[in-house]
């Protein structure tokens, strides 16, 4: 009872002083270096808004989380390794693209690789539990284990940050994944970590009070990098934590993260584009274009998070009631794949016409 008091007072009391750092952030930031963090350039594919904007949110966000970290020790005496150098180092990466130095998108994503690759095989970073016959095996090698968790990690990284060009869109979708991944540690008795996620949950909604439905702040590309590697991180753990859950169930709630990136990679090669670079016709875009026909763009902003999100949490909820058995997961997991393309290709054709 004494140790819920003292997490709940703890929560609290993070709560206030995230709020209060975003605050500050998104009040002051466009002083910072004459305005360099201010997002001026409207020409962008996935660029929205009509007038500068901060894209502070990262900040604000790696401040938050290093303060948990302290107050976390403080309350646990537990060091989380992992979160501590891996994300603070991605965040460093996508700050360097916020701050307008000339790093193409294929020099940051090897620049990625190369910080994950040291970061996963020298903390390290495993996936204990996986029930795809094929891959279980093959994870029991160092170097195919570093490769797999590598491509995770990249996929999701990667997702968060292409997603992140609606008011809400990203901040909506990261809260719902990990308040499905504090739910099943809080019901297997992993307390502490489903705090820890949690806190992050605190620092999304925190930042969505600045950005939706209208925008003071954006994440930027060091918010998106940091958040997508703490969502890939929390699912990792959760994964080794809960053995009893299939495997499938954790790739069903990254499903849009892991899956747009995916397809829009096949997509660009297919059209023999770049496929690092960044372009109109991914899926929020095309529902956006529907979306805004009727209701403005400024409404269709905000309004398109809404919708995506809603679409999202319809189609993973029912896996919650499976989450244990693999063979339904597995099924349900290819069923959302023919659900996204189909309506893709309807979107597609639709805008196309």
């Amino acid at each position: 009872m004494e140790n819920e008091q003292i997490e709940l007072s703890f929560l609290s009391i993070f709560t206030l002083l995230t709020f209060f750092i975003f605050l500050f952030v998104s009040k002051y930031s466009f002083k910072f270096q004459k305005g360099i963090l201010l997002d001026q350039d409207f020409s962008k594919p996935q660029a929205f808004h009509q007038s500068a904007i901060s894209r502070s949110g990262g900040i604000a966000g790696v401040i938050s989380l290093n303060i948990f970290f302290i107050i976390y020790y403080l309350i646990y005496s537990k060091i989380l390794f992992e979160y501590l150098f891996i994300c603070n180092l991605i965040f460093l990466i996508g700050f360097l693209d916020d701050l307008r130095t000339k790093i193409s998108p294929s020099k940051r994503l090897v620049l990625m690789i190369f910080v994950l690759f040291i970061s996963i095989h020298f903390i390290p970073i495993k996936i204990s539990n996986i029930d795809i016959p094929f891959l279980s095996k093959f994870l029991n090698n160092n170097f195919f284990s570093s490769t797999f968790i590598l491509l995770c990690f990249l996929f999701i990284i990667n997702g968060a940050n292409l997603i992140d060009g609606f008011n809400g869109l990203l901040a909506i979708n990261l809260i719902i994944i990990n308040s499905i991944l504090a739910y099943l540690n809080i019901n297997n008795g992993n307390v502490e970590f489903s705090i820890f996620i949690i806190g992050q949950i605190i620092i999304l909604l925190s930042f969505l009070l600045f950005n939706f439905p209208n925008s003071k702040i954006f994440f930027g590309d060091s918010g998106s990098y940091l958040m997508g590697s703490l969502i890939a991180l929390n699912t990792i753990i959760t994964n080794n934590l809960n053995p009893n859950y299939s495997s499938f169930f954790f790739c069903i709630i990254l499903f849009y993260l892991f899956f747009e990136v995916f397809f829009s990679f096949i997509r660009k090669v297919a059209q023999k584009k770049s496929p690092v670079r960044p372009d109109r016709e991914h899926l929020h875009m095309l529902i956006f274009k529907r979306v805004s026909l009727i209701y403005g763009k400024h409404d269709g902003n905000y309004l398109n998070s809404i919708i995506i999100n809603l679409i999202y949490f319809i189609c993973i909820f029912p896996a919650l009631y499976f989450a244990k058995d693999p063979v339904v997961s597995r099924y349900w997991f290819f069923s959302l794949i023919i659900i996204y393309l189909v309506i893709y290709y309807r979107l597609y054709r639709l805008t196309k016409n």
